[in-house]
């Protein structure tokens, strides 16, 4: 059977560096192939050169033959201009990961689809206008005729990905290229827009590139699967074939690394471990029990953020983001704190630190009440309680070196002379895993685990007693997941550090916590020891984000 697409021998280069080595694939007409690999490993490289999205840089080799029905094949990479632009967005469409980015934020949602559906179906602004709200319908957009006026911002991130599918899709095209939709949402959301994405290739018919890293993902909707590492491919095979019986070392160790497997405070396995030659770890101490006594007591807290505005400027609807809370976190605990998009988790981990300003209850911390600080006091206080941002590259100041970054606060906080600050660095450095060469280094040099690595280390610079972690593992790959885990456990162990750790993601908030409080709607609806949230569950709300983690029931 001729495929709809076939890779034959593809290279990449950029200068020196090969990072993708000769690539040989297909994808049929109707099938789900799941490209798998760490970041680095050569998945976004292969779907931005099916459309020439690479740098002028890229030294690009082998040929991309698409086959459609009743047309000779065509070479993706010797396309003209005209020829590539006629085909982009309408026979081959790209679903990016980060829809922020790739959504226009000065045009509407609704603008944004129907210029597709003008230019690549010639259709009329009225008549694109109705298609395009039923392709908002069809992605399952709460509101379609409302979504139309709004912008990007105005979008949670699930809504912003489904206008994405919208846009992608409204042209009915024979292959869809995914790179990485579902990365960093939550389980929920994850669950409905690949469902939406299954159902559609099913109705069009399409054929679909998907990339991931994660195999939780791919066990759900693939039919094959293509394992890369490094620019090569390892192993290729149908879904169950890899996930049942891997061959390959690589692709047993993406199964192992991930914390659902493992239980609490066991050491994770990482890629490493299956391709080095095996050698004698320390089998790390056990986790530190928590003590009787208070770290954080929070007291019928309430966080409001202004809505609607009157024509002279006065709030007149106000959204409740966190509402009546109460929590105790005891000293040399962790703490999950678990919940969907917009359940309030954030900004409760941001209250900790009085990042926002609540306008009822109270937040103690080693028994001083932050709400009631002034602001020089608070600046002394913030040292006892720092955070782990997210996205480590935003956190970091890309003109700083990594010494000069984490040398800052110790600096202006605790007034260290020059030696000293610089053997601080160092001890930092080596707490976290780095080289001794990294401090002279800027973020730009690093992977994204050694940047989280690096966030770690900063917020560990003025000796905190209580640490927030607000998804800082959410959008790294699983074996790199799998350091991070292991590094805070590693710290809790050794300074003894209380934590609380705010993930969408069950399994690993099961795997790192002593007791787990799930969050909705800005409230506390459960909370109890973490096997028994997670095993035997009392809410349906619980009960339905572990049903929606991705590949539970599979692998």
């Amino acid at each position: 059977m001729t495929p709809l697409l076939s890779i034959q021998n593809l290279s990449v280069r950029f200068g020196d560096r090969t990072v993708l080595q000769p690539l040989d694939l297909h994808l049929q007409r109707g099938e789900l192939l799941a490209l798998v690999g760490e970041s680095g490993s050569g998945k976004s490289v292969t779907a931005l050169a099916l459309l020439q999205l690479l740098p002028e840089t890229a030294d690009v080799s082998g040929s991309l033959l698409f086959f459609e029905e009743g047309s000779a094949s065509k070479d993706l990479l010797r396309l003209p201009r005209p020829a590539l632009e006629a085909l982009r967005g309408n026979r081959i469409a790209m679903i990016f990961q980060e829809p922020m980015t790739a959504l226009n934020p000065v045009l509407t949602c609704g603008r944004q689809v129907t210029e597709v559906l003008e230019k690549h179906e010639g259709l009329g602004k009225n008549a694109a206008r109705t298609s395009a709200v039923d392709w908002l319908r069809k992605v399952r957009l709460p509101d379609p005729e409302g979504m139309m006026c709004r912008y990007p911002h105005q979008l949670s991130g699930g809504q912003k990905q489904r206008v994405m599918i919208a846009m992608a899709l409204c042209c009915r095209p024979a292959l869809l290229i995914c790179d990485e939709p579902t990365t960093a949402l939550d389980v929920t959301v994850q669950r409905s827009i690949l469902q939406t994405i299954r159902q559609l290739q099913q109705e069009l018919h399409m054929a679909v590139l998907f990339i991931t890293h994660d195999l939780g993902v791919v066990s759900e909707i693939a039919d094959r699967i293509a394992v890369l590492y490094q620019g090569a491919l390892l192993e290729t095979g149908p879904t169950a074939n890899v996930l049942r019986n891997p061959q390959q070392a690589y692709t047993k160790a993406l199964l192992a690394c991930r914390p659902a497997l493992h239980p609490r405070g066991e050491r994770l396995p990482v890629v490493a471990d299956f391709l080095e030659a095996p050698s004698l770890k320390p089998t790390p101490l056990p986790l530190p029990e928590p003590q009787a006594e208070k770290a954080v007591e929070i007291r019928d807290l309430v966080v409001r953020f202004p809505g609607r505005r009157n024509l002279w400027g006065k709030t007149v609807r106000s959204f409740t983001a966190v509402d009546g809370v109460n929590l105790d976190i005891f000293k040399g605990e962790t703490l999950g704190l678990v919940g969907e998009s917009g359940c309030g988790k954030s900004t409760l981990g941001r209250a900790l630190l009085r990042l926002v300003t609540p306008q009822e209850g109270t937040v103690c911390v080693g028994g001083a009440d932050l709400t009631l600080m002034r602001a020089a006091e608070l600046r002394s206080f913030r040292k006892e309680v720092q955070l782990v941002f997210q996205d480590p590259y935003s956190a970091l100041n890309p003109k700083l070196t990594i010494g000069e970054a984490l040398e800052e606060p110790l600096a202006l906080r605790l007034g260290l002379s020059r030696s000293e600050r610089k053997r601080r660095v160092q001890q930092l450095l080596d707490q976290v895993g780095l080289p001794t060469g990294a401090a002279s280094r800027h973020p730009h040099a690093f992977s994204g685990g050694q940047r989280q690595r690096i966030v770690i280390a900063r917020a560990l610079t003025l000796n905190p007693s209580v640490l927030v972690c607000d998804e800082s593992v959410s959008a790294l790959d699983v074996s790199v997941q799998a350091q991070v885990l292991n590094l805070l456990n590693d710290l809790r162990r050794d300074l003894g550090l209380t934590m609380l750790f705010i993930s969408h993601d069950l399994s690993v908030v099961r795997y790192m916590s002593d007791r787990i409080a799930v969050m909705q709607a800005g409230r506390i609806v459960e909370m109890g020891p973490a096997d028994a949230v997670y095993h035997h569950p009392q809410q349906s709300y619980t009960k339905e984000l572990l049903e929606a983690i991705p590949g539970r029931s599979r692998i």
